[in-house]
C-alpha cells in the first residue's frame, strides 16, 4: 500500500484576543501538563478541529510498541528544565538521533557542548511550541502492513496550545514521512499520548478519558462518539484491534495511564502500587483485576503483573494528602536504554533494581524530577511525558513469548514471528547454560508464513538455560530480541516438576473471571484425554465433559442458575489441576 501525504492548515487569528492571558512563546511561561486557569477560560472558544480533510491510511497499519527499535528521540527544549533534558539527550545520542525543538539553537548547543554532550546525533528543529509535554502532542509511529512504510498518526491535542498541536506535522516534514491526523468529520478524535500504550500487536491500553473527551458536551467541539466509533477510528489510523480502557483514577488530575502503568513487553505490565487503601491504590488494583479477568496477552495467556511502589514525598504525603503524583512507571525506552524518573536515594534504589531485574542487559538510567531547582513532577508529569520516539524506517520485527520453565532432558520448542519488508534470510537461537560465557547456536526453520521455530534440548540436570533470538533480513539488516542481546537474554528455569505441577503451570487462569455466561482456559500442550468437571462450593458436580487433548483455548458455558464460587477440575495422566471461577 502507499501512504498519501496530507496537507494541514490551522487558524490562530482569534487567539489574539486572549494574548494577554495565554502566552505562546516557547520560554516565557512553563505550562503544566494539565490546564492553566487561563486555558480553562478559553477552552470552549478554541478551534481544535481542522477544516482540511485528512483521510485514514488506505490499508492495514500497525502501531509500534514502545520497546521496539527507534531512530529518533524527540524532545522540546525548556530552559527551566535544561538539566533534566540534558541528561535525557545525553542518553539519547548514544542510542539514536535526537530531535530538539527550540528557537534558540545557539544557546542550547552551547549548553550541551559545555556539559560534554556530543552533538553529532542532535538535530535542531526551529519551530515555535508551547510546552515541554511532547508525549501528549507528538505523533505516534505506525507501519503499513506491519513492517512497511513508516508514518505518523496524530490526534487532536486536548489543550489549547496550537504550536504544540502541529508539532507532529513539523516532525513529519523534517523527516519526509507521511502523517495521518484525526482532525475532521467523524474522525475528529481527541486523544493524548500519555493515555496510550501499544504492544505492537494490535492491543492498546487507555483510561476512560478517551471516552469522556469525545462524549456529549465535550469542550473541544468534536463530534460525539460511541465507544465503538472510537475503537473504529483507532483501528483505521493505528491498527488497534483491542482497545482496553480502564476507570479513571480519582487522584490523577489528568487521567493518563503512563503515570501508573508501563508495558514492558507483550505480556508484562509494570504497575504502581500504593499502601493499602491509600490514594489511587484501590482503583488501580480494581483496574488491573478488570484487565486480568477480561483480557489476555496476545499470546493467549494472562498478563503478568509486576508491582513497583509509588513513593511519597519526603514528608510522607501521597496524592490524597497533598503529595505530587510520584511514579517510577513513567519511563521511556530508547533502544537499549531505559530512562526512569527518580526522586530521592532512599526510594530510588529498590525501583532501579526492579527495572534491572525485569529488563536484564538494559542501560537503566535514573533522572531526578523532584528537586527544588527543576521540580517537574509538581507539574503532573515525569520522563515519559517529556519524551517521544519515532521508529526506524526499516523495522525488523521479532515477536516471541519467552519460555519460563522446562524439565531436565526435555525438548523445548522456541517459536517466533519474524518479519522484515525484504523478507527474512536466517533466524538463530543463541543459547548457553547458566554460568558459562559462550553461546551456542541453533538455526531456526521457517514453519510457515512468518513463523520460525527451533528445538532446544534441555540439560539432564537442573542447570538453567539463557537464550536470545537473532534474525537477518534479506537486505542484510540484523537485529536481536531482546534488543540488548547478548548482554540481556531470557532464562529458562530448568527444574524437576511433577506432572501435576507442570500441568498447573500450563493451564491458564480462567478468563474472564468473574464471569456471567462463559469462562475460558488456555491449555499449553497438555496430553489427553482430559476430563473437565465443574463443582460448586459444596463439592456437587454441576457439569462434566472430556477432551482428547489440551492445546489451545477451551470455553465452558456457565448455567445462569450457578452462582458464587465454582471450581473447574482438569483430570488426566498428569493428575488433577483445579482453578477457581467466580460466577456472577
Amino acid at each position: 500500500m502507499k501512504f498519501l501525504p496530507q496537507k494541514f492548515a490551522f487558524l490562530f487569528l482569534f487567539l489574539l484576543v486572549f494574548s494577554t492571558t495565554l502566552v505562546f512563546s516557547q520560554e516565557e511561561e512553563v505550562l503544566p501538563k494539565g490546564l492553566t486557569e487561563s486555558e480553562k477560560g478559553i477552552l470552549s472558544q478554541f478551534q481544535f478541529k481542522n477544516n482540511v480533510m485528512s483521510d485514514p491510511p488506505s490499508g492495514p497499519v500497525r502501531a509500534a510498541a514502545e520497546w521496539e527499535e527507534v531512530e529518533y528521540l524527540v524532545v522540546r527544549w525548556t530552559s527551566s528544565f535544561q538539566n533534566i533534558l540534558r541528561q535525557i539527550v545525553e542518553v539519547g545520542v548514544s542510542e539514536c538521533k535526537v530531535i530538539i525543538t527550540t528557537q534558540d539553537e545557539s544557546s542550547v548547543a552551547n549548553y550541551l557542548t559545555n556539559a560534554g554532550v556530543d552533538l553529532t546525533n542532535v538535530i535542531f528543529l526551529d519551530e515555535n511550541s508551547n510546552s515541554i509535554w511532547i508525549r501528549d502532542y507528538g505523533g505516534n509511529t505506525i507501519y503499513s502492513d506491519d513492517v512497511g512504510e513508516i508514518a505518523l498518526a496524530d490526534w487532536i491535542y486536548n489543550r489549547p496550545r496550537p504550536f504544540d498541536n502541529v508539532m507532529p506535522t513539523a516532525h513529519a516534514n523534517l523527516l519526509g514521512i507521511p502523517i495521518y491526523e484525526t482532525n475532521t468529520g467523524i474522525n475528529d478524535l481527541v486523544n493524548t499520548g500519555g493515555n496510550f500504550m501499544s504492544d505492537g500487536l494490535g492491543n492498546a491500553f487507555a483510561s476512560n478519558l478517551i471516552l469522556d473527551e469525545n462524549s456529549a458536551g465535550n469542550p473541544y467541539g468534536v463530534s460525539v462518539k460511541t465507544e465503538a466509533q472510537i475503537d473504529g477510528i483507532m483501528n483505521e489510523y493505528m491498527g488497534i484491534e483491542n482497545y482496553i480502557k480502564m476507570e479513571n483514577l480519582p487522584y490523577d488530575a489528568i487521567h493518563h495511564i503512563d503515570m501508573h502503568m508501563k508495558l514492558l513487553d507483550e505480556e508484562t505490565l509494570l504497575v504502581s502500587r500504593y499502601p493499602e487503601g491509600v490514594a489511587d491504590g484501590p482503583q488501580i488494583e480494581d483496574n488491573i483485576e478488570y484487565v486480568l479477568s477480561n483480557f489476555q496477552s496476545p499470546f493467549g495467556t494472562p498478563y503478568e503483573v509486576e508491582w513497583i511502589d509509588a513513593p511519597p514525598s519526603s514528608g510522607g504525603n501521597y496524592p490524597d494528602t497533598g503529595g505530587s503524583y510520584r511514579t517510577f512507571s513513567n519511563s521511556v525506552f530508547i533502544n537499549k536504554s531505559v530512562i526512569v524518573p527518580i526522586y530521592r536515594a532512599e526510594v530510588d534504589g529498590p525501583a532501579l533494581e526492579k527495572y534491572q531485574e525485569l529488563l536484564p542487559g538494559y542501560n537503566i538510567v535514573g533522572v531526578d524530577v523532584d528537586n527544588p531547582d527543576e521540580n517537574l513532577i509538581s507539574l503532573f508529569g515525569a520522563i515519559h511525558c517529556i519524551t517521544h520516539t519515532i521508529g526506524v524506517e526499516d523495522p525488523l520485527w521479532i515477536v516471541h513469548q519467552p519460555i519460563d520453565q522446562a524439565n531436565p532432558s526435555s525438548t523445548v520448542s522456541v517459536d517466533a514471528m519474524i518479519k522484515h519488508d525484504s523478507g527474512i534470510s536466517t533466524a538463530t537461537v543463541f543459547w548457553r547454560e547458566e554460568g558459562t560465557s559462550d553461546f551456542s547456536q541453533t538455526a531456526m526453520s521457517l514453519v510457515s508464513g512468518d513463523d520460525w521455530s527451533a528445538d532446544l534440548n534441555m540439560p539432564n540436570t537442573t542447570i538453567n538455560i539463557e537464550y536470545y533470538i537473532e534474525a537477518e533480513a534479506n537486505s542484510g539488516k540484523t537485529l536481536a530480541r531482546p534488543i540488548v542481546a547478548p548482554e540481556g537474554f531470557w532464562t529458562i528455569l530448568v527444574d524437576i516438576l511433577s506432572n501435576e505441577e507442570w500441568a498447573n503451570n500450563n493451564i491458564s487462569a480462567p478468563f474472564p473471571n468473574p464471569s456471567q455466561n462463559k469462562v475460558s482456559f488456555d491449555l499449553n500442550n497438555i496430553g489427553g484425554p482430559i476430563q473437565v468437571v465443574i463443582y460448586n462450593i459444596l463439592g456437587q458436580k454441576l457439569f462434566e465433559t472430556n477432551i482428547d487433548k489440551g492445546n489451545g483455548i477451551i470455553s465452558l458455558d456457565l448455567n445462569q442458575d450457578w452462582k458464587g464460587s465454582l471450581f473447574v477440575s482438569f483430570n488426566g495422566d498428569f493428575g488433577t489441576v483445579t482453578k477457581k471461577v467466580i460466577k456472577i
